[in-house]
């Protein structure tokens, strides 16, 4: 697989030369100062390419362009900004990027309650805690209608819990559920949050699905077109909060998506975290049934915990089986390279590393440190190489 690493731009701690000497060859990246609806400016997309190129790198993947909400709900300005989205999907093809990550999540982009949760080996990761959640929806943000997405016994719990959290825990919890939000511009406070839960209003599912469906209808032939390949991300946490609409969580999810659009331009962004969080997930599974369709892997794991809450696990560890999941994907190149496909090779990163060492206090982007991800791409690496020599 095509070893590519996130990047977020100049301002990334994390710098290009980092990013070599951790032996990716692949960026994915965004343009992160113009990711408001805008439509993408060519000059803009060879810019960011030619800094990549700099560094002796490979611009791979997009993730992402955003998905603006008003697209999501199909109001406002949504016509314009499906305009602009096409535009943005032929920049980056003009400029040789053929893989566009995204994702459709309401509002909210990955969200953890515990951005340095202290793991037994004294680094830290990150964490979703349903208690705390719990707390925040219902007697923090007080979000109408809170209680009945709740069960009993965790409101009780999440009562308890407000009992001894300190004002600094409220903050971080805060902080972390709406007000930091990674790659965006913009960040919410509880009356802007509310608002936008307006907007949704009586959205539900069915209707929400049917808004990306109509949406994929209209990009993907032009990604097509364009020789671009678009992977959504899973849901993450992939079941609902703030009582919005979650639509792609679970493999029947993304066998609905990939049947509404039965065009190879729309496929899959295989994050085995995201999905790994769902307990009715089978990752291996899911890695075989929807092989040709898969874009994009990123590699991660998670340990659930019993109340649905979870952690970031290192690589090979956590929940799922890491190594079948690589295996699979491998088993998908060599049969992409017999039928002759220059596409045959699938980018993948490592995501949301763990702070170890040198990077614990360190100003980094969270999840995004480099010491961890550089420790999980070693160790999937190893794993490729193996499957490899062994001919498996």
């Amino acid at each position: 697989m095509k070893q590519t690493w996130r990047w977020f731009g100049p301002d990334d701690p994390v710098t290009l030369a980092h990013v070599r000497q951790a032996g990716a060859t692949g960026i994915v990246t965004a343009l992160h100062h113009l990711n408001d609806g805008r439509a993408w400016p060519d000059e803009e997309v060879a810019r960011r390419k030619g800094e990549i190129e700099a560094a002796g790198l490979t611009w791979s993947v997009v993730e992402s362009i955003i998905v603006h909400e008003d697209i999501k709900t199909r109001t406002g300005r949504y016509r314009e900004l499906i305009d602009n989205y096409k535009a943005s999907i032929r920049a980056v093809a003009k400029a040789g990027v053929q893989t566009v990550c995204y994702n459709f999540m309401a509002i909210t982009d990955w969200t953890r309650t515990d951005l340095d949760y202290v793991m037994p080996h004294g680094g830290t990761a990150l964490r979703f805690d349903v208690v705390e959640f719990c707390a925040y929806d219902v007697f923090i943000l007080k979000r109408p209608g809170a209680e009945a997405d709740h069960p009993a016994d965790r409101i009780e719990r999440a009562q308890a819990w407000l009992k001894t959290a300190s004002e600094s825990d409220l903050a971080r919890l805060e902080r972390n559920l709406i007000e930091w939000v990674p790659a965006r511009e913009f960040v919410y406070d509880r009356q802007s949050l509310n608002r936008m839960l307006d907007v949704y209003g009586e959205l539900a599912t069915d209707g929400f699905r049917a808004n990306l469906f109509e949406f994929l209808g209209e990009i993907t032939p032009v990604a097509e077109e364009a020789g671009v390949r678009m992977a959504i991300h899973p849901d993450d946490p992939p079941f609902p909060l703030f009582g919005l609409p979650r639509v792609v969580c679970s493999a029947s999810d993304a066998r609905a998506l990939l049947a509404a659009v039965d065009r190879p331009a729309n496929g899959l962004t295989l994050c085995t975290g995201s999905y790994g969080a769902n307990p009715a997930n089978d990752l291996v599974a899911m890695a075989k049934e929807f092989a040709p369709r898969i874009h994009f892997a990123h590699l991660r794991n998670v340990t659930k915990e019993c109340d649905g809450s979870f952690h970031e696990a290192e690589h090979l560890e956590g929940d799922t089986d890491m190594v079948r999941v690589v295996h699979a994907l491998l088993g998908e190149e060599k049969r992409r390279s017999g039928e002759g496909r220059a596409d045959w090779e699938i980018p993948m990163r490592p995501d949301h590393g763990h702070a170890i060492l040198d990077d614990i206090g360190k100003k980094t982007n969270p999840g995004y440190s480099g010491i961890g991800r550089l420790k999980g791409l070693a160790e999937l690496r190893g794993v490729m190489r193996t499957i490899e020599a062994l001919g498996y």
